[in-house]
């Protein structure tokens, strides 16, 4: 009795205890979380789970696939991370957030199973979220890995279809310093006998392997399934669950990647389910996720939030900006964690903005402006300001952004201050929008 008394009394507090639990903020592996699950008899019932990780564009291929089944009337949940503003935002209950107090539920859940296991803050998060979907008894639930796949605390739920969106370098520290080792690690989330989709053409050979290996069936974008721009909108053609070639035509577009939407149809059709192609438009139109090419307005100047955050994310920014904000003048609010690649980042976005506004982020794992600065200098590039904090560089684009562009063009449309490097950068921006 003693120990439940003890227990925190809010989302505040519980979070607090989660961050004070285990002596590492990351340490990767099952063991622990296996055991708590165990004694916690987690049992989905009929649920489908789909598990996606990648380097890059997990959260909008949970987003789209999320939205589809949901027009398709399916009661879907989601996991996913890291949040943005509020911790809730890494549980979806069919359509909407967590509340506190079913966030609260699910940690006093883990609490009491847990014993004298030690749960990282991501781990105590996972099984919390899985509680409340058993509670819940959906058809469908969609996990976001977090780091990494193998080792991810996600893993200990066998998927009935895997995807991999990409594979880049990020989180080398952990993964290992090449795609290939990279590759192993995030096709770990892969099962025997299971449809895996593997979702950008750039296949590394360890994930060729790992599927080979373990007799998983493998779909590769570009063969068994695919995508074609046509015009405003894009055809489609994949496989269903008998391997039978299907196709879309005229789909709509929602600022995601196309290799991510492709992908994310290739998972709803290796489904046992026939959705209505009203639900896919609907699902696929109406996607959207904070942080992502997201777009807002701040003082009638137009704003855009990208968590891009390694070179991958980076250089699909990069064509994002020359794509749609053609003829603007672009500021770029850039603030990046020290374990970042920044120099490739600054190295892919300089081409294609007007100036940036470099920020420095505080913790230990922040840089400071001046790192990025020294990396557009060495490139030539001259149009950066080094600035304390996010909100002051933004303060400072955005006080540019009213004056008149006495350097470039009278062709210019519109300024547009775009902010990037970190969801540190974007959350604290958005603190001020």
């Amino acid at each position: 009795m003693a120990a439940e008394l003890a227990q925190p009394q809010d989302l505040a507090g519980w979070l607090h205890h989660l961050e004070k639990l285990h002596p590492s903020t990351i340490e990767l592996g099952l063991g622990r979380v296996q055991q708590v699950a165990a004694r916690m008899q987690l049992d989905f019932g009929d649920a489908k789970v789909i598990t996606i990780g990648g380097t890059n564009g997990k959260g909008s291929s949970v987003t789209m696939l999320a939205g589809i089944l949901r027009a398709a009337d399916y009661l879907t949940v989601t996991y996913t991370s890291p949040h943005i503003r509020i911790y809730n935002e890494r549980v979806g209950l069919n359509g909407r957030l967590a509340t506190d107090a079913e966030l609260c539920a699910g940690f006093a859940a883990v609490e009491r199973a847990r014993g004298a296991v030690s749960l990282t803050y991501f781990e105590f998060g996972t099984l919390a979220a899985l509680w409340l979907f058993v509670q819940q008894k959906p058809d469908f639930i969609i996990l976001e890995v977090g780091l990494g796949g193998r080792l991810d605390a996600v893993n200990i739920i066998d998927a009935d279809v895997s995807l991999v969106t990409n594979v880049d370098l990020d989180h080398t520290d952990w993964l290992g310093d090449t795609r290939d080792k990279i590759g192993f690690e995030k096709a770990g989330i892969f099962r025997t006998g299971r449809p895996a989709i593997y979702g950008e053409r750039s296949l590394p050979d360890s994930v060729r392997d790992y599927a080979t290996t373990n007799h998983i069936p493998l779909l590769l974008q570009g063969q068994e399934f695919g995508w074609k721009e046509t015009g405003e909108q894009w055809d489609w053609y994949g496989e269903d669950q008998q391997g039978q070639r299907v196709s879309l035509t005229a789909l709509p577009t929602n600022g995601f990647p196309l290799d991510n939407a492709a992908a994310v149809l290739q998972v709803l059709h290796k489904l046992p389910i026939n959705p209505e192609r009203a639900a896919i438009d609907r699902g696929l139109a109406g996607a959207q996720l904070a942080g992502r090419f997201q777009q807002l307005s701040h003082h009638g100047i137009r704003v855009i939030l990208d968590v891009a955050h390694n070179p991958h994310a980076a250089a699909n920014l990069a064509a994002n900006i020359r794509k749609h904000l053609a003829g603007c003048r672009v500021l770029l609010v850039l603030g990046m964690l020290a374990d970042k690649d920044s120099a490739s980042v600054v190295r892919l976005l300089a081409p294609a903005v007007g100036h940036i506004y470099a920020a420095s982020l505080g913790g230990e794992r922040g840089s400071p402006a001046e790192i990025l600065y020294n990396h557009a200098r060495e490139l030539g590039y001259e149009a950066i300001s080094c600035h304390p904090d996010p909100a002051q560089a933004f303060a400072a684009a955005c006080k540019a952004a009213t004056e008149a562009p006495v350097t470039v063009s009278e062709t210019v449309s519109e300024t547009v201050v775009v902010v990037t490097g970190s969801f540190f950068t974007i959350s604290a921006v958005l603190e001020i929008i």
